[in-house]
């Protein structure tokens, strides 16, 4: 059988402020029809820029060289790196469809989901308006959108994250293409949700016999999905071949790095493996180092007193409205929740999106405002206390957002934006003093005191998390909410972040309630977990106890969810 796409010593270079970066070197492999192929490798490692390259959608700076042959009939093959516009237009979004990571982007703001995959349809198909309405709505019910007509009239914004992905692969869908490229479709998704996206790319595969290039960083994913594999590492494949042939047996140091990373199944008193305790960069042949894991992450005593208690917490929202602007529903983000939370303990929150609990998170913080409960910190009832009063409690109250780009400032440097908490709480001193605790945290979190002045478009994401983390800890707070913190992280950085975590609960003392929607990482990271679902808390306990033998049908649904979780945990 011919390759349906042939890569051959594929090069991709950017120039940038007078310099050559080499992004992608010498990669060469072929994809099958019908084949699902994944490309694996951590952010920055090549392999969208890979992908861009077939669909030559990369910018002006580039620079491609080597051959892309595109075979999708017996036809003579055909040369994809330095097709006219016109000819490329003919096959971009046609023969060849693309999912990409973030669909928020991805989708015009400014026009409803249904003209958007109208207007793919009358493009490459040349179909009417009526004709094209009508295949769209086949569509959004091909990839299970709960009432496609409506769908059709609504804007990105009013969809869910998974819904607008759900969109993306109907657009993707739409002309039947030999060859779908699906750009880490799954990224920061519930893992519920993520499933049923898998799953649903998998049967649209199968039902028209196309090949799927799937790119990620998640090994568990490739462990559940993929036929082949390519794992790429700072430009180059350095490992490829059958996908359950190298998941059992990988060669490679950095594909070792991959699977050791992942927290599913680790114990939690061990630290995580990182790709550093692999990969010497010197010589890659070299002896394998062998990883500390014996330092526990410690435990709250059972005599430790009582930090943080929430009773019968309601936060209500207007859900409806009657002609005179009265409510007359509401939506109940939280009802009725009580729990505790010990001093030095680590309390997983985890649910799916919108079953409350970012809301729960952000009411304890009193950035929104309880219906009804109270919430005791230290014994003290701060659900209904004055702002100005409440203000000089604020820096004992502090949390790390799930986007740390969007937390941080882009205009003031990371030591300015630091420092800023400390000259709110009239903590700063003098400004010496407090560069000085500023670098001291730096250096805490991993990162350089020669960093203080730079900006965050200069940091990696990973970088940036610390940098939230470090800001959140400026004030030494002792109750520390993490949202989603480590959600979007590549497998490599997300296991230096929880590493990083453990390491400065020893050195704060804090009290957290971490909240995901991923069980692997809550349970290797948190004491026990707190099971949200439709602003309820259907299971608690032990993390041990919830995890591996969940009661709650909602959490046992929530654990089977995880990418590659048997294959993981037998590996």
């Amino acid at each position: 059988m011919n390759p349906l796409i042939s890569i051959k010593d594929l090069s991709v270079q950017f120039k940038q402020d007078g310099h050559i970066h080499q992004a992608v070197k010498q990669v060469s492999f072929n994809l099958k029809p019908g084949e699902l192929f994944a490309l694996v490798g951590e952010s920055g490692s090549g392999k969208s820029v890979t992908a861009l390259s077939i669909m030559q959608l990369l910018s002006k700076q580039s620079h491609a060289s080597g051959a892309i042959m595109w075979q999708p009939s017996e036809k003579d093959p055909i040369e994809l790196l330095g097709l006219s516009t016109e000819k490329i237009n003919g096959i971009r979004g046609k023969s060849i469809a693309m999912i990409f990571q973030e669909p928020m982007t991805a989708l015009n703001p400014v026009f409803t989901c249904g003209y958007q995959v109208i207007e793919v349809l009358r493009r490459h198909e040349k179909l009417s308006l009526k004709e094209a309405r009508q295949r769209t709505i086949e569509l959004f019910k091909q990839v299970q959108l709960p009432d496609p007509a409506t769908i059709l009239n609504r804007y990105p914004h009013q969809l869910s994250g998974g819904q607008k992905q759900r969109v993306m692969i109907a657009m993707a869908m739409s002309c039947q293409p030999a060859l779908l490229i699906a750009d880490e479709p799954t990224t920061a998704l519930d893992v519920t949700v993520q499933k049923t996206i898998l799953e649903l790319i998998r049967s649209l595969q199968q039902q028209n016999g196309m090949a799927v290039l799937l790119i990620t960083h998640d090994l568990g994913i490739v462990a559940d999905m993929a036929d082949s594999i390519a794992v790429m590492y700072k430009g180059e494949i350095v490992e490829s071949g059958a996908a359950a042939a190298i998941l059992k047996s990988p060669q490679h140091p950095y594909t070792k790095a991959l699977l050791a990373c992942r927290p599913a199944g680790k114990p939690k008193n061990e630290r995580l493996p990182v790709v550093s305790d692999f990969m010497q960069e010197a010589s890659l042949s070299s002896p394998i180092p062998e990883i500390n894991t014996s330092q526990n992450i410690g435990l709250p005593t059972e005599s430790a007193p009582t930090l943080l208690e929430v009773k019968n917490l309601c936060v209500h929202f207007p859900a409806k409205k009657n002609m005179l602007g009265k409510t007359t529903e509401f939506f109940r983000a939280v009802d009725d929740v009580s729990f505790s939370v010990q001093q030095g303990e680590t309390v997983g929150l985890v649910g799916e999106s919108g079953c409350g609990k970012t809301t729960l998170g952000r009411t304890i913080l009193q950035l929104i405002k309880p219906s009804a409960g109270e919430i005791l910190l230290a014994g003290k009832d701060i659900s209904h206390i004055a702002a100005p009063a409440f203000r000089n409690m604020r820096k004992d109250l502090q949390i790390v957002f799930q986007d740390p780009y969007g937390s941080l400032n882009p205009r003031i440097s990371i030591g300015n934006a630091i420092m800023e908490p400390l000259k709110i709480h009239g903590l700063l001193g003098n400004r010496n003093e407090g560069k000085e605790k500023v670098m001291d945290l730096l250096e805490k979190v991993s990162l350089s005191p020669d960093h203080f002045n730079r900006y965050p478009h200069q940091f990696s994401g990973g970088q940036r998390q610390r940098i939230c983390i470090a800001r959140a800890l400026a004030t030494h707070p002792s109750f520390l909410i993490f949202d989603e913190s480590v959600s979007a992280l590549d497998i490599s950085v997300q296991a230096q972040v929880l590493n990083l975590l453990n390491d400065l609960k020893k050195s704060f003392g804090f009290t957290a309630i971490f909240i995901s929607h991923d069980l692997s990482v809550v349970h290797y990271i948190c004491n026990r977990i707190l099971v949200m679902n439709k602003g309820k808390i259907v299971e608690s306990g032990e993390a041990s106890q919830v995890y591996y033998h969940p009661q709650n049908a909602y959490t046992q649904r929530l654990i089977e969810a995880i990418p590659g979780k048997n294959f993981m945990q037998s590996a």
